[in-house]
């Protein structure tokens, strides 16, 4: 085990509390590799077959008919201010800020009939497929801890579920958790408390000054993984993930071609209203993650809550949406992970059809739109409608809870034969019954 002592002759032992314990492994995560070839297997990354999902959360509720679902026959109170372009699948149209998916939408499926919120300003119906509400009573989890509970890390050194989100001023925006699943099963959030301590924090120069000592003892400290008894299961992670670069180099975007950086876009570092900030890199983040062993990453994207000044705001960040997303997705295919990799882009609910007095748009939970891409989906085409003027579906009507069970099925769990375990060792099917849209797989 390693100690390292510092001139108050503190030292680590082997009953370091969980802080204490992240403290040493940061000292892996502040530049000092441990070993070549763990520099080279970071290098590497894993490219072996491994299911995953991305889900990209537009919090506050996009306008489904200013973005997907334009009402060109409507009248102008309704219609809005923007004009359809054609995309490259003939008879799909969508925004004409949104070019670049245009040209690619025959990599993705849209949904137009999205069915099943609340109007609830809440993350819950995309994470976990139920309402803030619902899941008060049900504690359910969201989909990350799901699948890192059934299906485990595909790299120990790699977490199974991320959380790439930086914490919202309005809370409910944020990750609602793990549920009856219990802490061991959240995500790792690189914006969050456990990362904060990966760093190093108190370190003298002394401590430091003799790198090939530190180093040799950090290489021993890894090797001895095997004796370490008494760990529990939070440790136990933390010194997987502590004693590996792979996970720090797969969030360093700056170790990505630059040409490849640049086509996603800068976005914005600063939140918008009280939810996200706009950062495009987290789309290129995501994909490392999943190429490194992630199995579920999360991105929280921007502000969609535009009760005044709808269409001014779109005007600014919908270009940086449509710049981070097709980006992502034809990043996907260039990596040869579309087969493997899921992606789905929505919002707790849509929009009024009706503009009001500010020249925004009002909650709308009847219907929103959602778009799918990869996973070996079927793409290029147009699930359900709406009426006239944008209000209910009228075609085909597709609950989130559908979606989820399609985004399980194509990570390998069936979720009406599969329950999964609370901590009080008690059984859960958790969607009711939905099934996996068939128009999809």
């Amino acid at each position: 085990m390693l100690t390292i002592r510092g001139r108050s002759g503190n030292s680590f032992c082997d009953h370091v509390s969980r802080r204490e314990f992240l403290k040493i492994g940061s000292l892996a995560l502040g530049g000092l590799s441990l070993t070549d070839v763990l520099a080279a297997e970071a290098q590497a990354g894993i490219r072996s077959s491994h299911k995953a999902i991305i889900m990209i959360y537009l919090p506050g509720g996009p306008a489904h008919q200013d973005m997907f679902d334009l009402k060109m026959d409507a009248p102008a109170e309704i219609r809005g201010e923007f004009k359809p372009i054609k995309t490259n699948v003939p008879g799909i149209e969508i925004c004409e800020l949104m070019p670049r998916l245009a040209g690619m939408m025959d990599k993705f499926a849209l949904i137009r009939s999205l069915v099943g919120a609340r109007d609830e300003h809440a993350s819950n119906i995309c994470l976990n497929g139920y309402t803030e509400s619902a899941t008060r009573q049900n504690s359910a989890p969201v989909l990350g801890s799901v699948v890192a509970k059934l299906q485990g890390p595909f790299d120990r050194t790699v977490p199974a579920f991320v959380s790439l989100a930086q914490r919202t001023h309005h809370m409910p925006y944020n990750d609602p958790g793990p549920g009856f699943l219990g802490i061991q099963y959240g995500a790792l959030n690189p914006n969050g408390p456990m990362m904060n301590d990966m760093t190093l924090k108190d370190i003298t120069l002394d401590r430091l000054s003799n790198r090939r000592q530190l180093l040799s003892s950090l290489d021993r400290f890894r090797k001895g993984a095997d004796s370490l008894s008494g760990m529990d299961t939070l440790n136990q992670r933390a010194y997987d993930l502590l004693t590996s670069a792979k996970l720090v180099h797969a969030l360093d975007v700056t170790k990505e071609d630059p040409k490849v950086r640049a086509s996603y876009g800068k976005g914005t570092d600063k939140p918008v209203g009280d939810a996200s900030p706009m950062i495009n890199d987290q789309f290129l983040a995501a994909v490392r993650l999943v190429e490194a062993g992630a199995r579920v990453v999360t991105v929280s994207y921007g502000f969609w809550d535009w009760h005044g000044a709808n269409f001014a705001n779109l005007k600014s960040y919908l270009p940086m949406f449509d710049q981070a997303l097709s980006a992502m997705v034809q990043d996907i295919h260039n990596r040869g992970l579309d087969k493997d990799v899921s992606v789905v882009v929505w919002g707790e609910f849509g929009r009024s059809p009706r503009i009001n007095k500010d020249a925004g748009r009002d909650h709308w939970p009847r219907v929103s739109c959602a778009l799918l891409a990869g996973g070996g989906m079927r793409t290029g085409q147009v699930i359900g409608s709406t009426n006239r003027f944008g209000e209910e579906p009228d075609e085909r009507p597709v609950d989130y809870k559908d979606v989820f069970a399609t985004l399980y099925h194509n990570i390998g769990i069936d979720t009406n034969s599969t329950a999964v375990i609370d901590e009080q060792n008690r059984p859960h099917f958790l969607l009711d019954g939905h099934e996996p849209i068939s128009e999809l797989i």
